[in-house]
């Protein structure tokens, strides 16, 4: 049962992850009394679903608009890791009226016209082409990951992502920069938005995966948004 007078976490995973990346997170959440889902995104399921289109970026906003109007679900304070900043930042832009706050986890921060291939760094737009050289259609996880993760659909990543400027009524902002990899392409955006008065950003020193490696530190900076 949905208690429709508490915020709803909604975690929406990144490339190549379902939602079981983000269950350290929920059991936590869950023993707080939190609301919480996590969704895992279409092409990305455990057991191979029939699709008859292809996945791309579009696809991906809309299966997270149509679960928060089937559940009814308001005040939703809505996470996307990696990836999903794309996501996330597309559904705030269609729904800003259910939307309470908006947590970039080491996540991508669009503007109008960008695309995840555009945002990344030459290392990732090297690792989606080669990942993708299979079938053209689909990136292919790293040899040696873990073996839930799926081939993420390629067009997710290519897509620009069309915004109508909604998505700015949403106030409460949040950036969580995990400095503990060398590689990370989101530096730049840590910098960028350290000082905003608009966001609020917070760093944990580890790597990509925070939802493993510092599971209750991140946990605390979530509950720390409803308050």
């Amino acid at each position: 049962m949905i208690d429709r007078t508490k915020k709803t976490y909604l975690f929406i995973p990144g490339g190549w992850h379902g939602a079981w990346v983000f269950d350290p997170i929920t059991t936590r959440m869950k023993s707080y009394e939190k609301d919480c889902f996590s969704l895992t995104l279409p092409g990305l399921e455990q057991k191979a679903v029939s699709q008859d289109k292809i996945i791309n970026l579009t696809t991906h906003i809309q299966f997270v608009i149509d679960f928060i109007v089937e559940k009814k679900l308001t005040d939703v304070i809505l996470c996307g890791h990696s990836y999903a900043g794309m996501v996330i930042t597309g559904v705030a832009d269609i729904i800003p009226e259910n939307i309470f706050g908006l947590v970039y986890i080491d996540a991508y921060i669009p503007k109008d016209g960008d695309s995840c291939w555009k945002l990344t760094s030459d290392q990732y737009r090297e690792l989606f082409a080669a990942g993708a050289a299979a079938d053209g259609f689909n990136v292919v996880s790293r040899p040696g990951s873990d073996s839930r993760r799926r081939p993420h659909p390629l067009a997710t990543f290519m897509q620009s992502l069309q915004l109508i400027g909604n998505y700015k009524q949403i106030r409460n902002l949040t950036f969580i920069y995990l400095s503990g990899w060398e590689s990370t392409p989101f530096r730049q955006l840590y910098e960028l938005h350290k000082n905003s008065p608009e966001w609020r950003v917070e760093v944990i020193d580890c790597e990509h995966n925070v939802m493993e490696h510092r599971p209750d530190e991140l946990t605390e900076i979530l509950l720390s948004i409803d308050k």
